[in-house]
């Protein structure tokens, strides 16, 4: 029988997968001891297990919440920007060259660490993401307004305040009559006019018995 003892991971790289973990374990030496693909629920129980080490991960989705867990364990986990492993790796690009890459960074003196991120501040990031997304989508829906507003021939100043501003006019504004030919030609709102009585208020229709916009209508104009 073998008397050969399990070489010690000195350094490891993780590229961290939706479903699946690439790992690269290098002794003291810089020579890989470990290469192995490992499930998301293997990869804590795993190094549960193992001595202390260092560990190198890529700054992205999911490696805060796992450097946290690797702290507790007892590993110095660290994170890095992609940007700053990728020089770092050799051949054709796969997960385990990744791994290897971010096994060699991690070891650099002068390699620009990403402080690990508590529970508390991903919340807040969070928040502040999910506002610029829905500010974003709000300055969409003001763009689009005024453009199509200006392919009717009327001109908004840019900004939130000044469309604000001018809606209650606008849509104060007599009927030009072009969407009551457009409704008389269109074969759904004849069947809805006897219904509903589908009358024109300013640039909208809207449904007498129900106070509804009729949809129908306005989807047929030429905005």
């Amino acid at each position: 029988m073998s008397n050969r003892s399990t070489p010690i991971v000195a350094t490891m790289g993780i590229d961290i997968g939706k479903t699946s973990f690439h790992v690269i374990g290098l002794d003291r030496r810089g020579a890989i001891v470990l290469r192995q693909k490992w499930s998301r629920s293997q990869v804590e129980a795993r190094l549960a297990n193992m001595p202390p080490c260092r560990i190198g991960m890529e700054a992205c989705v999911g490696a805060h919440h796992l450097s946290r867990k690797l702290q507790l364990y007892g590993h110095d986990a660290r994170l890095m920007p992609a940007k700053y492993v990728r020089p770092y790796s050799k051949g054709q690009k796969n997960d385990f060259r990744d791994a290897e890459a971010i096994a060699e960074a991690v070891q650099r003196p002068t390699m620009k660490f990403v402080a690990t991120k508590t529970a508390e501040q991903l919340d807040l990031q969070a928040l502040h993401r999910v506002r610029e997304r829905l500010v974003g989508q709000r300055t969409g829906v003001i763009n689009q307004i005024r453009a199509f507003l200006l392919d009717r021939g009327v001109a908004v100043r840019q900004g939130q305040r000044f469309l604000r501003a001018e809606l209650p006019r606008i849509l104060a504004m007599p009927p030009s009559g072009e969407i009551e030919a457009t409704a008389r030609r269109d074969a759904g709102c004849e069947r809805l006019s006897p219904l509903c009585g589908a009358v024109s208020d300013g640039p909208i229709v809207r449904c007498e018995n129900t106070g509804k916009l009729c949809e129908s209508s306005l989807q047929n104009l030429a905005l």
